[in-house]
């Protein structure tokens, strides 16, 4: 992935954020939504996951609320509730407020009973899932969530793109400097990672996408059409067929499908398309889950810290492979990417460089001067 950080400028993280908020306002998110909205974004970039960050500000969530298929102002419903759970509807609005209050209900039940979980039906991309986990864990808790998406992985020994990707997402507390987050998508590489290599011009490895024969593809910029269209697939994790064991991937994304319309009445599969009958874009309705986890239900916050540590700090130490540096655990990556770009900022390249200057420019937001003009 180096290679795809050529020709970056690094741009202030505070800066990003304040910019991203004055641009979700100025489509009609009300300004603490937009709130939510920046920061989930910006997380996304700090922990260096640019798939999910910045990058998608114009392509998913501007462009889909002047499409009209997404609406600026969220109106979440409870539809359904017990002391532990509840059902909401988010009536097609910002997805990241959706789950982030959520997430926030599911912790204030599981502070009181536990547990607590909550099942999300018409939302809208939420962002990185890791997020959400994280909220939990600021709260000591345990924090998992998952979500469908638009069709992109095939089955195993299918070609075609059924399921989304669909990440199954997990949150926990340590008592090191950072905590275990493992927040992946069930595919091989998402559609975020895959954009990333089209906005750098690069072709993606070999294994991630097949075509409607079955075999793999590379060829990003045209991977990138295809996805929409049905004429390629991402492959679930494990690869593609049995022998590395590619069941076990796309059985997990039929898990997170199911938890993410089964139990709330929600779409799945070829429902979440975007496209009407008539070739015409709709909103794309997905569901999400969320659980919090009180750890101190079960034992005491810090003895659950120390063991989870503990395991960490075991499994880092263990033997290395020859010629390998390092053994990482889910979440250090993360960390380390914040320790390099706290002072530099978020990367980006070109063709970012140019959405911004267009949003901004659109929306009169002349206070924003960028660095590299």
């Amino acid at each position: 992935m180096s290679s795809v950080y050529e020709d970056v400028v690094w741009v202030d993280f505070d800066l990003l954020e304040r910019f991203m908020v004055d641009v979700f306002k100025s489509v009609g998110v009300p300004a603490e939504d937009a709130k939510i909205c920046a920061n989930v974004l910006i997380t996304s970039d700090k922990r260096g996951i640019d798939s999910h960050g910045i990058g998608r500000l114009k392509p998913i969530y501007i462009d889909r609320i002047r499409e009209g298929t997404q609406k600026p102002v969220t109106e979440f419903e409870i539809v359904k509730e017990s002391p532990t759970t509840a059902v909401v509807d988010g009536h097609d609005g910002m997805g990241h407020v959706i789950a982030y209050k959520s997430m926030k209900i599911a912790i204030e039940k599981a502070r009181k009973f536990g547990m607590g979980m909550l099942a999300v039906r018409n939302s809208t991309h939420y962002g990185i899932a890791g997020y959400y986990p994280l909220m939990a864990i600021e709260a000591g808790m345990i924090g998992i969530t998952g979500t469908n998406a638009r069709p992109s992985i095939a089955p195993t020994f299918g070609v075609e793109n059924m399921l989304g990707t669909n990440p199954l997402t997990f949150g926990m507390p340590t008592d090191e400097e950072f905590p275990f987050v493992l927040d992946c998508a069930t595919s091989v590489a998402q559609r975020g990672k895959i954009e990333v290599y089209g906005r750098a011009s690069k072709e993606i490895p070999e294994g991630w996408v097949i075509g409607p024969d079955g075999k793999t593809r590379t060829d990003t910029q045209q991977i990138l059409i295809d996805l929409n269209t049905g004429g390629a697939a991402l492959v679930p994790l494990g690869g593609i067929g049995e022998e590395t064991a590619g069941y076990k991937g796309y059985g997990y994304a039929t898990v997170v499908e199911i938890l993410s319309a089964a139990l709330q009445g929600g779409s799945f599969l070829k429902m979440l398309t975007g496209i009407g009958e008539n070739g015409e874009k709709k909103p794309i309705r997905i569901g999400h889950f969320f659980m919090a986890i009180n750890v101190e239900a079960f034992t005491s916050l810090e003895e659950f810290k120390k063991t989870t540590g503990d395991i960490l700090r075991e499994l880092r130490a263990s033997r290395k492979a020859s010629g390998e540096e390092r053994i990482y655990t889910a979440g250090e990556k993360e960390y380390l990417a914040w320790l390099e770009r706290k002072d530099r900022g978020a990367p980006l390249n070109d063709v970012l460089r140019k959405q911004l200057v267009q949003l901004r420019n659109e929306f009169k937001l002349g206070n924003y001067k960028f660095i590299w003009e």
